[in-house]
């Protein structure tokens, strides 16, 4: 029986692509001498790879060791911009959600830093939905782990994850979950999966 519902953030509860840039763009320009600065439309590209990945694809100009440094610089601001920043909540998310947690322990899982799903959640008013939540920022570990990770201390058999890239399909199926494909996201996957165009289609599902 299906106890759980575990969700990918970006590109599958909320779009922050826009405000993310403005912050890195902000901290960019005020706190480093950088002079790159980042576009929705790339970050749209890079949002859901590790956080590695997307500072060695924005920023190779840098040095892996001050790729790494630029990205605590960077992502502070962006933590502290999400909180209330007007990020485009897909329609129905919060609604959608508190009625699953009726009947399911609903998590999060995604590719991003420590303090960003707490973000997100301060900025919905989705923390008493939530049951939990882990990132490679809390744990040092990618996505196909953390989804382990989730359902072991939540004491969890059967769960289902709610993504919408091909990194998101292959993690689930190195942890062994099966996935459900939000079309309406960043990016594409291949093989056959049930699909979401809108995520209110979720509670025709459970």
């Amino acid at each position: 029986m299906m106890e759980a519902i575990i969700f990918d953030v970006d590109g599958t509860l909320w779009d922050s692509t826009k405000e993310v840039a403005v912050a890195w763009n902000d901290a960019l320009e005020k706190e480093t001498k950088v002079k790159r600065r980042v576009t929705q439309e790339e970050l749209k590209k890079e949002f859901g790879k590790p956080l590695e990945e997307i500072m060695a694809d924005l920023f190779v100009e840098l040095t892996k060791e001050e790729q790494m440094e630029l990205s605590k610089v960077l992502f502070r601001h962006q933590n502290k911009w999400m909180e209330t920043a007007p990020c485009k909540v897909y329609e129905g998310v919060p609604e959608v959600l508190r009625q699953l947690a009726q009947t399911y322990k609903l998590c999060i899982v995604s590719n991003c830093q420590e303090g960003y799903i707490e973000a997100f959640l301060k900025n919905t008013g989705l923390q008493d939905v939530i049951t939990d939540h882990t990132c490679p920022g809390d744990t040092g570990k990618l996505k196909a782990e953390n989804i382990r990770i989730i359902m072991e201390r939540n004491h969890i058999r059967e769960a289902v994850y709610v993504g919408d890239t091909q990194g998101d399909a292959d993690a689930c199926k190195k942890a062994g979950v099966p996935m459900i494909y939000a079309a309406y996201g960043f990016g594409e996957v291949e093989g056959e999966y049930p699909t979401l165009h809108k995520f209110r289609e979720l509670l025709q599902m459970f």
